[in-house]
């Protein structure tokens, strides 16, 4: 059974940079995957030549987007949360995944090499 992950990662950049990395197949395409392509709101990951597609069920515009994978019927989704602390104005970026208890430690390795990546490219 897939459980909930979710990770925090503190990122010194501004929220609308961050969220044109998160949201968008250019910005995405960057770190997160090998390609990205967007139709009507259906993203096409790449890796290796492996295709996966994702809708985009909600988001709020320097705030959150989440994409539901289109091959899983159960609670299948994957979230990236722009979190700012009011008094500090710290940024964060939280990312909610879900992953087979087996499969746990290798998810959060991933995103961790993941979001070095995306760290290096917005230039942190």
């Amino acid at each position: 059974m897939r459980k909930k992950v979710e990770l925090e990662y503190p990122m010194n950049s501004m929220p609308g940079l961050l969220y044109s990395r998160l949201s968008t197949p250019g910005g995405l395409s960057e770190w997160f995957a090998d390609d990205v392509n967007l139709r009507g709101n259906v993203f096409t990951f790449i890796w290796e030549n492996v295709e996966e597609k994702a809708r985009v069920v909600q988001k709020k515009e320097n705030r959150y987007i989440r994409f539901k994978w289109m091959n899983c019927n159960d609670e299948c989704y994957f979230e990236f949360r722009i979190k700012q602390d009011e008094l500090t104005g710290d940024v964060a970026l939280i990312i909610t995944d879900y992953a087979e208890d087996s499969e746990k430690e290798d998810a959060i390795d991933l995103w961790d090499t993941q979001v070095a990546k995306l760290k290096h490219v917005i230039g942190l």
